[in-house]
Formats: structure tokens, C-alpha cells, sequence
């Protein structure tokens, strides 16, 4: 495959395409199958119990790839398969997976309300599977396409649905808010307001305050967090709400008094790595990952299969205290956490960022017959 991230642009999806190689010798008269899936995981392979499973297919897409449907040379191929079936020969085999349903055997409508690739951490000392949404591209040869398959006949590889930052950046939030308290005649005004409405991964984000304290109370303390709140909507619609970075600055505004200050918050992974409850992004094998990218859901989509919604927001929030003991004052600025999109792979490159995996036959030689196993859970080597 060319590529494990496939970008959903919201109103389209990259295709997921790529390219297996068989041995006839090999599959001894069987078929080879491609299958796409998408999984929503809720618990670990621990928890699967009394017959119930903590996980549930949101989508799977399987085609036959050998012997092919139809000949290869009448098949649309894209600018990686072509590199790919020129380099591996003629047992090389093409397979696509798009949105739109194209004129071709090995084509599959996926749809395009799929959730991202998203996941919660798990705490230290948890072990196995995690709450997460994961897609995986699994071949495996099989009399049938519904036939028990064994580990040894299949082959898997994760990837990744991603969202990247939209090209038309929204207006940059601002808000304020007016309190009156008993026995002043005065009001206390705050108002906060961001730079701009998208930030991308590692990007400092500059908070502004302004502050006039015309009451006759005195503002003790500022607190300004980033809070990530990330909705299982699946299956039981929980809600994890978690500050990812907090500036407890200590800055006091006393009664007739003003403020106007900028605060730097930097919400980042490497300070919330201990933390259970915490969205990520999809992880590949042996590769780390981020926060969470905020979720851009597509207009009449259901939000209920999309798995996990994420989206973040600055909470300036203002203890301000008094006779009757302290009370808080507070303000929302709902924004995007997100990755820029990056530039388009040069058709030079894409050789460099072919992924291959393939059967590893040097260490299945005199292996025993393994257990069968259905398509949902394949081996991995």
C-alpha cells in the first residue's frame, strides 16, 4: 500500500487502494479475498464474557482478488498500483476500495459517515485491547469467502482514517459575560477571546483576558485550561471530559480594578501520558501518536455510529471572593485541535512510502495446523 492514512475531507474520503501478491503454488486451488473493516472496540478481549462481545463491526467490506473477477488490464488503476504491479510481476493483484462505486469487480462503496480513527488511554497498568475505533485491510486465502479462516492464511494491516484542519478557517471565538453580585452596584465584565479558531498540534494557543472589576468584590484567582471532551456515542454514550493543560496563574484583580493579559497554553500527549480516559488519535504499530484531532461530523450523518466525537475547548474561569465565601465567574471558548494538511506526496516518493506485508513462510514450515478463526479476528505477522 502507498499510504496507512486516508484522509476524510467530509464531503469525500481518499480511496483505499493498494496491491497483493499471491503464489498460486501456494494457495493450492484456493481463492484470495481483500477485506476492509472498521471496528468499534469497547472493553478488552478480557471482557468477553458469557458470550457477549465489547466490540461490533461498524462496517466490512470484502472482495475477491484470485483468481481475478476480470482481467487486470481492463481495471482503473491508480499511480501506486500501476508503480506496484510493474515492479511485482504478473501474481501482483489490484485492490480498491472508494466511495463512489466505480465499473470494476474489485471496487466496494464505502460509506462516507465512518468514524475516524480515534482511541482512549488506557491507564498504566492496563493490559489488551482499548476502547477505540480501528480500521484494518486483511487478506487471506479461503475455499469461500465465508469459510473458517486459519491464522496462517491471512495476512492484516491497520490504517488509519484522519481528518486534517478545513482550508476555510472559521471566525476566531470570542466571549464575554456580565455579573452582577447582591450588594454591588456594579457589574464584574470578562471577556476572552482566541487568535483564531483552528490549532494545530504543538501550536501554543494564546489566550486573551480582559478584566473590569467594577464591583465591590476582589477576583482572587485566574484559571485558564484546555479541556478535551470525548463522547462514546456507539454504545453507551459516556462522557469523558479531561483538562489537557492548566494555567493556575494567580493573577488577582482587585475591586475598581482592570486587567488585559494574554495566556500560552500548550496542550500536549507527553503531559497526559498517565492519564486514563484521554482521546487519541489512531496508532499505528510501533509508531506514538497525539491528542485527539477534534471531529468534523458531515451535515445529516447520525452521530451515533460515529464511534468517538472529540472537540476541545478554553475555560477561563475567575475565583472571585466575598463575605459569604468565594464564588466563580467563568466563560467557554469552543475551538479545533488539529493536524495541517500536508502537501501532496510527489509521484517521485510514493515508491518510498510503499508498506508491505506479506507471509512470513520461513517460519510456518513443519507449524501445525492453527485453530480456525472467523474474518473479524485475523493473526498479525
Amino acid at each position: 500500500m502507498g499510504k496507512r492514512d486516508f484522509v476524510d475531507r467530509v464531503d469525500s474520503v481518499d480511496p483505499v487502494d493498494g496491491v497483493l501478491l499471491v503464489d498460486p503454488e501456494q494457495l493450492k486451488g484456493k481463492k484470495a479475498y481483500v477485506t476492509l473493516s472498521c471496528t468499534f472496540r469497547y472493553g478488552g478481549d478480557d471482557m468477553d464474557v458469557l458470550g457477549i462481545a465489547f466490540r461490533r463491526e461498524i462496517y466490512i467490506s470484502t472482495r475477491q482478488i484470485y483468481p481475478p473477477l476480470q482481467d487486470k488490464e481492463q481495471g482503473i488503476l491508480t499511480k501506486v498500483q500501476d508503480k506496484l504491479l510493474r515492479k511485482l510481476g504478473v501474481n501482483a493483484y489490484p485492490f480498491f476500495f472508494e466511495i463512489d462505486v466505480v465499473p470494476v469487480e474489485t471496487a466496494a462503496q464505502i460509506p462516507d459517515n465512518l468514524p475516524n480513527s480515534v482511541g482512549l488511554q488506557p491507564a498504566p497498568k492496563d493490559v489488551g485491547k482499548h476502547c477505540a475505533v480501528e480500521f484494518e485491510v486483511k487478506a487471506f486465502c479461503a475455499e469461500s469467502q465465508d469459510a473458517k479462516v486459519r491464522k496462517r492464511s491471512s495476512v492484516r494491516l491497520m490504517i488509519r482514517k484522519v481528518q486534517y484542519a478545513p482550508e476555510n478557517l472559521g471566525a476566531a471565538p470570542c466571549v464575554e459575560t456580565t455579573r452582577d453580585f447582591l450588594m454591588s452596584d456594579k457589574p464584574l465584565h470578562m471577556e476572552a477571546s482566541l487568535q483564531k479558531q483552528t490549532y494545530y498540534h504543538g501550536e501554543p494557543i494564546s489566550v486573551r483576558v480582559k478584566i473590569s472589576n467594577d464591583s465591590n468584590k476582589n477576583v482572587r484567582n485566574i484559571i485558564i485550561s484546555v479541556e478535551q471532551i470525548a463522547n462514546v456515542v456507539l454504545y453507551s454514550n459516556d462522557s469523558y471530559m479531561k483538562a489537557v493543560a492548566t494555567e493556575d496563574s494567580g493573577d488577582s484583580v482587585d475591586s475598581g480594578a482592570k486587567l488585559d493579559k494574554v495566556y500560552t497554553l500548550l496542550p500536549l500527549l507527553g503531559n497526559n501520558r498517565e492519564r486514563r480516559g484521554i482521546a487519541l488519535d489512531g496508532k499505528l504499530k510501533h509508531e506514538d501518536t497525539n491528542l485527539a484531532s477534534s471531529s468534523i461530523v458531515k451535515e445529516g450523518v447520525l452521530k451515533e455510529v460515529l464511534g468517538i466525537l472529540v472537540s476541545y475547548r478554553i475555560v477561563v474561569k475567575l475565583i472571585v471572593g466575598g463575605i459569604m465565601g468565594s464564588s466563580e465567574v467563568g466563560v467557554e471558548l469552543p475551538f479545533q485541535l488539529m493536524h495541517p494538511n500536508p502537501d501532496t506526496v510527489k509521484e517521485s516518493e510514493l515508491e518510498d512510502e510503499v508498506v508491505f506485508e506479506e507471509f512470513k513462510r520461513t517460519n510456518l514450515k513443519g507449524m501445525a495446523e492453527d485453530e480456525d478463526e472467523g474474518n473479524v479476528s485475523p493473526g498479525e505477522h
